[in-house]
């Protein structure tokens, strides 16, 4: 096993319900294998700026429950800089740190490979109510989004049944779909509106029609903040606006924002963050670094970061050129693969709303 005296935990971009249990569980992992833990405050700004708080098991005790990140988040463009790196890992230096657990998105697994190079030992861990990082099934915090996301729109359909009215809904998830997706499919939506999929909307506008002759009185349609319209607008507010006109149907729309990101995590976030901290301790204890912990086909399992990133970045569009020069054919292959899969199970649940909202 590595000889770690101290390791650092932090939580950098948007907060995750979730984070907090996983902050809970490397504290308390770390220390039941005899070593210390050092909590680093506001993300990469907090190593920067050398806020560093020393975590003790009775420290975190209920925070498991809790939303938001304990740790505090931030992004931090310094950090992008060699000379801000250099400040992160004196900090390190003067506290003991020997290794990083970083907790978010991809732009935090960057960070983590810049100071895994610089010879810092880092482990990422996925945290993003988006679950828009490719080379995980799963990001801690994306089920507690999707059931408050639920919850609300439970409500908005009481009131669109009562009054015989349509609710365009507009839901996070940047670029990614799979929030508005799952969450359309699970509240009955007769349309969810997502960037993977093209969207008919006079096909959707047709199928409204005929289900207000049919005696259809309450309408929801959920859309993702990622779809736009071509002057960069949000098209979730054109969308609401064409149905009132094209349909006669009194049409209202809601923005639930940042709302979703807070909250008591779910089970399942409190269960798959625990696990994530916990692999992320003993890979560290067993030399292990630049990993991600992602959870494929029910599995917890470490990827090799560099692989998540550029596999991020396929399957998004996103590549540089050079991107691919590091990795075999058959890594390469196995990037088209999954993004083939992941693209294949998003049409499969689209058409799923496309079958029951007839």
């Amino acid at each position: 096993m590595a000889a770690f005296r101290k390791i650092g935990i932090l939580t950098s971009g948007g907060d995750a319900p979730g984070m907090n249990a996983c902050v809970r569980a490397v504290t308390r992992k770390a220390h039941a294998e005899g070593v210390e833990v050092a909590g680093i405050i506001g993300g990469y700004s907090g190593l920067i700026n050398d806020n560093i708080l020393d975590l003790t098991p009775r420290m975190v005790s209920d925070i498991i429950a809790r939303g938001g990140t304990m740790l505090y988040s931030d992004r931090c463009l310094e950090f992008k800089t060699e000379p801000g790196m250099q400040k992160a890992i004196a900090t390190c230096k003067k506290h003991g740190i020997d290794a990083l657990v970083v907790i978010g998105g991809d732009g935090t697994f960057r960070g983590g490979t810049d100071m895994t190079n610089r010879g810092v030992p880092t482990i990422g861990i996925p945290g993003t109510i988006d679950n828009d990082i490719t080379a995980t099934d799963y990001t801690i915090g994306f089920d507690s989004a999707m059931t408050t996301t639920a919850n609300m729109i439970d409500c908005l359909r009481d009131t669109c049944e009562s009054h015989a009215r349509c609710n365009v809904v507009e839901v996070m998830g940047r670029d990614c779909g799979q929030i508005a997706l799952y969450t359309a499919l699970a509240t009955g939506a007769v349309a969810a509106v997502i960037p993977e999929v093209p969207f008919d909307e006079p096909g959707t506008i047709a199928r409204m029609k005929q289900l207000k002759a049919a005696g259809k009185r309450g309408f929801v349609v959920v859309v993702s903040e990622g779809v736009r319209t071509p002057e960069g607008t949000p098209y979730s507010e054109k969308l609401a606006e064409v149905i009132a006109k094209e349909t006669l149907i009194e049409t209202k729309f809601a923005r639930f924002a940042h709302v979703v990101r807070g909250g008591k995590p779910s089970l399942q976030d409190r269960l798959i963050a625990t696990e994530m901290g916990v692999m992320a301790v003993d890979l560290l204890l067993a030399g292990q670094s630049n990993k991600v912990i992602c959870r494929l086909d029910s599995k917890i399992v470490p990827v090799d970061i560099n692989f998540a990133l550029i596999s991020d970045r396929y399957y998004k569009n996103k590549l540089k050129e050079g991107d691919l020069d590091a990795f075999t054919p058959d890594q390469v292959n196995a990037m088209k693969e999954r993004a083939e899969k992941l693209n294949a199970e998003i049409r499969r649940v689209y058409q799923m709303i496309e079958d029951t909202s007839k």
